[in-house]
């Protein structure tokens, strides 16, 4: 036992000197075992102790790489709060338009009134208020959707939404399955929440529902989470026929779904669809994002959504729309865990709804979408990236001999973070494998260069959020990031 742990101090020791370099591929299990005269089964537990420690990644049917960064560093946090210290930050993703602080100056100047304020900072319940609810209903509302107003909690971002569902519906050791590629914090609140995450299958038009079967056969799911407009990091939307068809799947299995519609602002009523989907008004009855899953499903579909992105991220509000007659479970979940929304946040948003604060800021933000989506087109011509013309983030696929950890690193050598793939990847379980199995990597809008390599993975992949930053800005990063992966390693 302690030999192989020496070998493994030794190749450390190696990375650490540097005769190791980050993106180095160690040679074969077998091939090593030989040139160090042990066992393959010693050489097998040297590699798995340096996976353990961080300081290599194992690809299936590529090899062994030496990692840039730690295992983990960063991924749990990577899209809500800084982790780099590059100068130009493209993990977070906070969309601002010109004019915004005055726009919400206004609506916010009649709450500092010394007559309103004093009710601004009292207590609210879990429920909000009656105008709370009504504001929010309208204003998360598309045709042929109209949440009930009743049906609403309220939390202080939409991540407290997403912890409030999963904690009612799912109990410490439980499974959920996800999107193989999730929004990362997720992986981080299921995980203090004792909640093992499933990896499902997607394809061009998101979430298979035979995923979501197979895993459930392996061995049964306490809820799914899915984000079915706008997937984060992809883009993909699905399309009328796949929501329709996974609605009937999680019915028949009677199956609870958190629908996150944290980012289908951007693609509601008259945004228009992006590039490469072909949806459009019709069975859908909404233009260019669908129906929510709430709409097929009505009676197990908890949806979460909220301002960050709609408005600010520093003064917001997370919604929780629960089945009907699921209000008092739920929202004892919300209380329990401290997830309530605060009063004066709460008086802002409605505010900032009832005037047309949040529907200006939705139009300018969907039109800013759109210019920096073009800037990715023009500045990143020829490579592999795939985005939405309506949507904040691009997921780009490397080109040879790039990997994601590789690549971030040498993009902060100049001054540009990226998040890595791997940040949104969640790990198979060996009960979940006929739930992973490989799918294509088309789809969520039309790519820029048809994807080159065989077998796309994760750790081929980065994204790049487009929202934190000034267009000129994020027009000099683009090029920066294309010099990296022309250059090589």
């Amino acid at each position: 036992m302690s030999d192989y742990r020496r070998i493994a101090d030794r190749i450390a020791e190696e990375i650490a000197a540097g005769r190791l370099r980050p993106g180095d591929r160690l040679p074969p299990q077998r091939v090593f075992a030989r040139r160090r005269g042990i066992a393959g089964s010693t050489a097998g537990r040297v590699y798995g102790e340096l996976v353990r420690r961080g300081l290599v990644v194992g690809e299936v049917g590529r090899g062994t790489f030496v990692r840039a960064a730690p295992a983990g560093a960063g991924a749990g946090r990577a899209l809500a709060e800084p982790v780099s210290a590059a100068p130009v930050n493209l993990e977070l993703n906070y969309p601002s338009v010109p004019g915004q602080a005055e726009l919400l100056a206004a609506g916010l100047a009649p709450l500092l009134r010394t007559d309103v304020l004093g009710e601004a900072l009292g207590l609210v319940p879990a429920t909000g208020t009656g105008a709370a609810r009504e504001a929010a209903a309208g204003l998360l509302a598309v045709p042929g959707w109209l949440p009930e107003p009743e049906r609403f909690l309220f939390t202080g971002n939409a991540r407290q939404a997403i912890a409030a569902a999963l904690a009612h519906l799912v109990r410490p050791g439980g499974r959920v399955g996800v999107e193989s590629l999730t929004y990362p914090l997720v992986k981080e609140i299921a995980g203090r929440l004792g909640v093992t995450l499933v990896p499902l299958a997607t394809d061009g038009a998101g979430l298979r529902p035979d995923a979501v079967a197979a895993a459930h056969r392996a061995a049964p799911l306490s809820a799914v989470y899915v984000q079915p407009t706008l997937h984060n990091p992809t883009s993909t939307t699905m399309p009328h026929a796949r929501r329709a068809a996974l609605a009937s799947v999680v019915r028949e299995l009677d199956l609870p779904v958190v629908e996150d519609r944290i980012w289908a602002f951007l693609a509601g009523a008259g945004a228009g669809a992006g590039a490469g989907e072909g949806e459009r008004a019709g069975a859908e009855g909404c233009v260019g994002g669908g129906l929510p899953l709430a709409a097929y499903a009505p009676e197990r579909v908890y949806v979460v959504d909220g301002l960050s992105k709609r408005v600010a991220p520093g003064l917001t509000v997370g919604f929780l729309v629960v089945p009907e007659g699921r209000v008092g479970e739920a929202g004892d979940a919300l209380r329990s865990g401290g997830w309530a929304a605060g009063r004066f946040a709460l008086e802002a948003a409605v505010r900032w709804i009832s005037d047309g604060t949040v529907a200006r800021l939705v139009a300018a933000k969907r039109e800013d979408a759109a210019a920096r989506q073009r800037l990715v087109r023009e500045r990143l011509a020829g490579f592999a990236v795939r985005g939405d013309a309506r949507a904040y983030y691009a997921w780009w696929e490397l080109p040879e001999p790039w990997r994601a950890d590789t690549f971030c690193a040498a993009a902060a050598e100049r001054g540009v973070a990226v998040t890595p793939g791997p940040a949104f990847s969640v790990p198979a379980t060996a009960s979940a494998s006929a739930s992973v199995a490989p799918v294509a990597s088309r789809g969520g809008g039309r790519p820029v260069r048809v994807a080159g390599r065989a077998q796309v993975s994760a750790f081929n992949c980065v994204r790049l959020g487009l929202a934190s930053v000034g267009p000129r800005e994020l027009a000099e990063a683009l090029a920066v990031l294309g010099d990296v992966a022309r250059g090589g390693r």
